[in-house]
């Protein structure tokens, strides 16, 4: 009987994965590229370790080298800003100074390899921390999801780091034997991140219209009082959203509305936290749950009502639904046919300009 390798396994599973992506059309062209790298890296692995193909030891560290700062731009150009060359360039200089290392300095590969791992990993979450309430391009009815996927992405990154020393420490010690368990587990690891990330609907192509001001900021201001512009700004979303109804498209984002308002995301984001205690995705949420209510009372199945309320996915609007109203919707419709509002912290007003007044001084 034929045993493949785990990695090679690993490299066919995201080679599949990698051409579903490009089937499908609706994939961030970085994230196609990141699934064929990581395809690739898990070729070579196998080529190199259970095959002896010695080009495969040389281009290893190489193509290991360029995954982090790929799976930290496209994060990036997905989630929070537009890629722009004349600032992204930086992110080539890893792999770059790798190449160096493979002609030159060899026995530095361990190390270099795992700081280059390391640093993106904790730069992702860095970001992903400066980002809690909301990614700015990410589609508010993903509600949590997308960071929670791109966190599993950051964590496989520090995991790959602390894999590249252990690895070191086994040929410095003489104990070269633990080196294919050890890649065999950390392309595991690889395989389960980026698994996750591909199947997930919640991760698509950004909108043509973004808000190239968007930026990515590191650290969080320490929380103060409410505001009167932050009040005055929460209003004014409470106006546009009656008014306009935004809340309905399902492709709605922060930076969206950020744009819409002419401020800046970070600052909607954190007035709306300030001011009602909700991220932004819940708070547009709760919009998107009242106006399913209302068609559902109507008589709109709960497919209609899901489609029509601004949500693509059942599992986004299920888990929504379940979290405004503490019932799935079908619930909904048999115990509470003849609901008439929800409790008054539940559910925004149906009226602009109905945000409860800030704090007074």
């Amino acid at each position: 009987m034929i045993v493949l390798p785990l990695p090679l396994i690993v490299a066919l599973v995201l080679g599949f994965l990698f051409v579903q992506a490009i089937l499908a059309g609706n994939r961030p062209v970085l994230f196609s590229t990141l699934l064929l790298l990581c395809a690739l890296q898990n070729f070579v692995v196998a080529a190199g370790q259970y095959y002896g193909l010695h080009f495969a030891f040389q281009l290893q560290p190489i193509l290991a080298s360029t995954i982090p700062p790929l799976a930290f731009v496209a994060y990036m150009s997905a989630s929070v800003r537009q890629v722009a060359p004349a600032r992204d360039w930086i992110h080539l200089l890893g792999p770059a100074f790798v190449f160096f290392c493979v002609l030159f300095a060899p026995v530095t590969l361990d190390i270099v390899l795992a700081a280059i791992f390391l640093s993106y990993g904790l730069a992702l979450l860095l970001s992903l921390h400066a980002h809690k309430d909301a990614l700015p391009l990410v589609k508010l009815e993903s509600g949590a999801v997308p960071q929670r996927i791109w966190m599993a992405i950051s964590i496989a990154l520090l995991v790959s780091a602390m894999t590249d020393l252990v690895i070191g420490y086994a040929f410095q010690t003489g104990s070269p034997g633990w080196a294919p368990k050890i890649i065999s587990a950390g392309s595991v690891a690889s395989l389960l991140a980026i698994g996750l990330l591909s199947v997930s609907p919640d991760l698509r192509t950004p909108p043509a219209c973004l808000d190239k001001s968007s930026e990515d900021e590191i650290g969080q201001a320490p929380a103060k009082p409410v505001t009167e512009l932050e009040f005055d700004l929460v209003r004014r979303l409470d106006e546009l959203l009656v008014v306009r109804k935004f809340y309905l498209d399902p492709g709605l984002t922060l930076a969206m509305l950020a744009q819409r308002l002419h401020v800046p995301a970070k600052e909607l984001s954190t007035a709306i936290n300030k001011t009602t205690g909700e991220n932004v995705s819940r708070y547009i949420n709760k919009y998107r749950i009242r106006h399913a209510c209302s068609l559902l009372r109507e008589g709109a199945s709960v497919t209609t009502a899901m489609l029509d309320s601004g949500f693509n996915t059942k599992s986004n609007f299920n888990r929504e639904f379940a979290r405004v109203t503490a019932k799935t919707p079908s619930t909904w419709v048999h115990v509470d046919a003849n609901y008439q509002a929800e409790p008054a912290a539940s559910l925004p007003s149906d009226k602009p300009g109905t945000t409860s007044s800030p704090p007074q001084a």
